[in-house]
């Protein structure tokens, strides 16, 4: 099936795109395709880019909260969780307080601008 378009990318808010590329490229192990002031894009091995732009006066969502919600979320794959999550929080990955279904094949982080992401075993 064909749809009308692709995913060229997936453009996350922050206050300093360079340091949120910086932690998502420690993260997935991508490199800077471009760099301005105020975005940078980080392309993998495959055409999805993620991107960060500069949002003057920037608000991090409050997840589970109502009031600044997630909006979305990244869901990233990982073979050993216990090593993943130690990379992820030497990266500068803060463990989110809440943790739902608790055992569960996922954790939740936020990065540096407190975007939550999961890291997921299969």
């Amino acid at each position: 099936m064909s749809g009308v378009a692709r995913l060229h990318s997936v453009v996350l808010d922050c206050p300093e795109p360079k340091a949120l590329a910086d932690f998502y490229a420690g993260l997935l192990g991508w490199k800077v395709a471009d760099e301005e002031e105020d975005w940078v894009t980080l392309a993998g091995g495959d055409r999805i880019r993620l991107a960060f732009q500069r949002v003057a006066e920037y608000v991090p969502p409050v997840w589970p909260s109502a009031e600044h919600p997630q909006q979305f979320h990244l869901d990233l794959t990982v073979d050993d969780m216990a090593e993943a999550e130690n990379q992820v929080l030497a990266l500068g990955a803060v463990r989110h307080e809440h943790q739902p279904d608790e055992g569960r094949d996922w954790t939740v982080f936020l990065d540096p601008a407190g975007h939550p992401f999961c890291l997921v075993t299969e």
